[in-house]
């Protein structure tokens, strides 16, 4: 421990930021997802919006990103690589994109990061790597924690509010006694939500059930056990395997008239009765364009920028499983919904998000007042190490 401290004040002490915009060639930015997914597509537009009010992208070249198109622009160069869904093919997708020579990695998902984290590491000179929409940067070892980890790392991670999501189980049956959730073993961000829900419902003095699964072709069993368990909610957490396996989940638990509930507001649009959890991708989006953009101006040093934490709570809810499964939704938990599916309509109940209006020169400003709350001073390193020695105690 005391050896990671030396390191990381050594680093913070490297000041000296990357001056990219100044270089006689243009920045690259690789972006390497897992897959194409929803909330991607929400997180992607705030990226956009940042780079594009720094002038680092025209309207015209925002049109080819939008479409996920190659770029080759004025001022900088993006490309796309994705893993379809294979946690296999993220090591090769990896490395081409270092033999290609990018200069910042934008990776999406939490095994993208914690592979392309642990390959650059063992660089010389690893391009800076920020990341997004990851859920358990700390338990997957992408950092320790938000200072304590790789200098050529940073990003901005969801902090899924596991509290608030497992405590609608009372509002919903304020009598409940037992849930249920799935967890795939090989997945951090999975066996992370179910050590989550199991935290804050035995602290409501509730019993939970866990069901493991290897592949999509377990959850129905998996759902038939805990029902024969006797679960009256299934809470279903982060896992890729069981949050986009909801329709077969929902096979089974119908049957059952069990409710599920996902810890994502987009559940509902797999049929989740309620869909809870983080929901603000688009300022996942500006907070990591505004990394990039810093640092594409020279105006930020990797090594002494912490990883953002952001905590929000969106509630969605699916009026018509609730319906076929003759379930009448609380009203507190409708009355709090941002979206609601009803007769196959999706109703969105809330503005869309966009950048404030400001000249570069403020953005700059603010840009650079909000980094600088994530500076790395020795003081809070220290304090971090501290906390870390405490928790192995």
């Amino acid at each position: 421990m005391f050896q990671r401290l030396i390191l990381a004040l050594a680093l913070f002490l490297s000041t000296v930021p990357l001056a990219l915009a100044a270089d006689g060639d243009k920045p690259t930015i690789a972006f390497l997802r897992y897959r194409a997914s929803g909330t991607e597509d929400i997180a992607k537009p705030g990226i956009w919006d940042v780079l594009q009010a720094h002038e680092l992208i025209s309207p015209s070249e925002r049109e080819l990103l939008d479409a996920d198109e190659d770029l080759n622009g004025e001022h900088i160069n993006v490309y796309w690589l994705d893993a379809a869904s294979d946690v296999t093919n993220i090591n090769a997708m990896v490395e081409q994109t270092l033999d290609r020579g990018a200069d910042v990695l934008l990776t999406f998902s939490t095994p993208v990061t914690q592979i392309t984290a642990n390959i650059t590491k063992e660089m010389d000179d690893p391009p800076a790597l920020f990341f997004a929409i990851v859920s358990a940067p700390y338990s997957a070892g992408i950092a320790d924690s938000s200072c304590i980890k790789m200098p050529h790392v940073s990003g901005t991670h969801v902090t899924i509010p596991y509290e608030q999501y497992v405590g609608l189980s009372k509002i919903q049956l304020p009598d409940v006694q037992t849930i249920g959730t799935i967890v795939d073993p090989t997945q951090t961000q999975s066996v992370y939500g179910v050590s989550q829900i199991t935290k804050f419902a035995e602290a409501l003095g509730l019993t939970v059930e866990v069901a493991s699964i290897a592949s999509a072709a377990d959850l129905p069993q998996a759902t038939a056990s805990l029902a024969d368990k006797g679960v009256e909610i299934l809470m279903i957490g982060a896992g890729y395997i069981e949050s986009r396996g909801i329709p077969a989940i929902l096979g089974v638990a119908k049957d059952y008239g069990i409710p599920v509930f996902g810890v994502s507001p987009r559940m509902i649009y797999h049929g989740a009765v309620v869909g809870a959890g983080f929901d603000d991708f688009y300022g996942e989006g500006v907070t990591v364009g505004r990394m990039i953009a810093a640092y594409i101006d020279g105006a930020l040093d990797v090594s002494a920028t912490g990883i953002s934490s952001r905590v929000d709570l969106g509630v969605a809810v699916n009026l018509d499983t609730a319906e076929e499964f003759g379930i009448a939704v609380a009203d507190s938990i409708l009355d709090s919904a941002v979206m609601v599916i009803e007769g196959g309509e999706l109703n969105v109940l809330s503005e869309p998000p966009s950048l404030p209006e400001m000249s570069l020169e403020e953005r700059k400003a603010d840009d650079a007042a909000f980094l600088a709350q994530l500076e790395c001073t020795p003081e809070r390193i220290a304090e971090e190490q501290a906390a870390l020695d405490a928790a192995e105690e």
